[in-house]
Parts: structure tokens; C-alpha cells; sequence
């Protein structure tokens, strides 16, 4: 069944209903969607990349987030926000309270669940954004990163467990080894 115009939540409804709300939820053009939760694998990928960004970037202008921050992409005629994993912005006025507008590194940890949502419609929204430099997608079946970047035309470059990955985004040299070091 087709919904109507007035089933639609507003940016403002969903914005003030995820501060409430218990569970965390993604916004494309007035449809809202619950987020799945994450195996303890996601989290400690996500965590090792946050953890060496987190370092590398204190005391300078980039902020890095995990998890709670939203991406809001904006146009004529689409409006989305998404959670990434990670993300990083380094815009001084991209400081909106609940969402970022202007992140330059983007890191998403792929799950039999989101895998295709992230390889498919975030990756078209998120590559949209011209202040996106590079978006990473981190595999939690093998040691396995993969890099896109706007200079390679979002061209995948592939790393392995013996790979070192630089992120040019934020100057950051991580060891593919150090993203899946807490892991069994």
C-alpha cells in the first residue's frame, strides 16, 4: 500500500523523536527506519577505527564520532539522514548539534544485514556529499577493508591483513592488523 502524504514525518518530527526515542532511527524523504543492532564484531571494528582516529585527530579541528551521529544528505528533492560508524568532519561550521552536513571520511562496518545498504543507496547518498573524500567499508567476515575515494572516481581500492591503509582524508596511516586486533 502506497502511503500518502500525511503517513510523511517531518524533518523537524524525526529530529525531535530520535532524541527521545530508546532505539536509533534512519530518515529518507519522511520514511523512517528503525536501525538494527550490532554483533560485538561490528563494535569492536568500529571501536579500533574510532580509538585511531580518535588519537590522531585530538587536539586539532576535525571531530570524529561513533555510532550517534547523524549524516544528514540534503537537495531539492531528498533529504536522508544515516548513522554511520564512523564518521569524521573537519568543517568548522559543519557543528549542528545532531547531524553533520560535512563529513569527509565516512566508515561503515559491513553485516549480512546492512551490507547491501551500505554498498548501494547510502554509498549513492553519501558520495553525493562534496565535502565526502573517502568512504571505507570494513568486512567483519575477514580481514578485509576496502577504500573508495572521490579522487579515484569512488573506485575500490582493496586491503588485507597485511596492508597498511592510508586514510589521505585525516593523514592517517592504520595497519588493516590494527582494525581486527581485538577480535578472535
Amino acid at each position: 500500500m502506497a502511503q500518502t502524504a500525511t503517513d510523511l514525518i517531518s524533518v523537524d518530527d524525526y529530529l525531535s523523536g530520535e532524541q527521545l526515542s530508546e532505539c536509533r532511527h534512519e530518515y529518507v524523504n519522511g520514511h523512517v527506519y528503525a536501525m538494527v543492532g550490532a554483533s560485538d564484531c561490528h563494535g569492536l571494528i568500529a571501536g579500533s577505527i574510532f580509538s585511531a582516529l580518535r588519537s590522531h585527530l585530538r587536539g586539532g579541528p576535525c571531530q570524529v564520532f561513533i555510532a550517534d551521529m547523524k549524516v544528514r544528505i540534503e537537495s531539492a528533492t531528498d533529504d536522508r539522514f544515516y548513522y554511520p560508524d564512523v564518521l569524521v568532519s573537519c568543517a568548522a561550521a559543519d557543528r549542528e548539534r545532531y547531524f553533520r552536513r560535512a563529513p569527509c571520511l565516512i566508515v561503515e562496518v559491513l553485516s549480512e544485514a546492512t551490507e547491501r545498504l551500505d554498498r548501494g543507496e547510502k554509498f549513492q547518498a553519501f558520495t553525493q556529499l562534496e565535502s565526502l573524500q573517502e568512504y571505507l567499508l570494513v568486512s567483519q567476515e575477514r580481514e578485509l577493508v576496502e577504500l573508495y575515494r572521490r579522487e579515484a572516481d569512488w573506485q575500490p581500492q582493496r586491503y588485507g591483513p597485511d596492508d597498511t591503509l592510508l586514510l589521505d582524508s585525516v593523514g592517517l596511516e592504520l595497519p588493516v592488523t590494527q582494525v581486527y586486533e581485538d577480535l578472535d
